[in-house]
């Protein structure tokens, strides 16, 4: 494709790299960028750089956090003793969205697939195995897709940790299998959430 400019080649280089976003889509996405007013796209401009610059991980749970410790991690409100296990920070947000719990949370970064690479020292194993070895939590839910590897993550994390007074918990299997937990509607995975169960009888 010719372009009448090579700053516009560029832009559309750098948007087509986004998931989903092929060279039309992102000729589309620049030239709309072009046509509002300048001040459009200096905002969007700097609130990209803000989310590259100033958004990092909690020291604490690994999610996504403008600060060391993120507002949940600091909450006073929230069950210490309850421990929510997710892969993704995308998983936290949809259960937050539900309003139907009420503990803290340990983003895995991901879940164990030995055809993807993926073993437990690719995941934040270490940090959870510090929250638990504290004392503080008593419940450990499992919020992990439904699927093989998610059931093969659970049962890496509860084989290391089952010596430690913990009751572990997962989430009903509301949630079909192979779902990730992003995509699933907010009442499934709020009813999931209140009615989970005894992890040995979840699997």
């Amino acid at each position: 494709m010719e372009y009448p400019s090579k700053v516009l080649e560029r832009a559309v280089e750098d948007i087509s790299g986004l998931p989903g976003i092929g060279k039309k889509s992102a000729l589309r996405l620049a030239l709309f960028i072009l046509k509002r007013p300048s001040h459009f796209g200096l905002n969007l401009s700097k609130s990209i750089e803000n989310l590259v610059q100033k958004i990092h991980y909690c020291t604490q749970c690994y999610n996504f956090s403008d600060e060391d410790i993120c507002d949940i991690c600091k909450s006073h409100h929230r069950d210490e003793s309850l421990l929510c296990v997710v892969e993704d920070v995308r998983d936290v947000m949809a259960i937050e969205n539900t309003g139907k719990f009420y503990g803290k949370y340990l983003v895995l970064g991901g879940k164990i697939s030995p055809l993807d690479g993926i073993g437990p020292s690719q995941l934040k194993i270490p940090q959870l195995a510090d929250r638990l070895e504290k004392g503080e939590v008593k419940e450990v839910v499992f919020a992990l897709s439904a699927g093989t590897e998610g059931d093969t993550t659970a049962f890496y994390i509860h084989k290391k940790f089952k010596h430690l007074p913990l009751q572990f918990t997962t989430i009903a299997r509301g949630i079909s299998v192979g779902d990730e937990l992003e995509y699933a509607d907010e009442a499934s995975l709020g009813k999931s959430i209140t009615h989970r169960q005894p992890y040995e009888l979840g699997i």
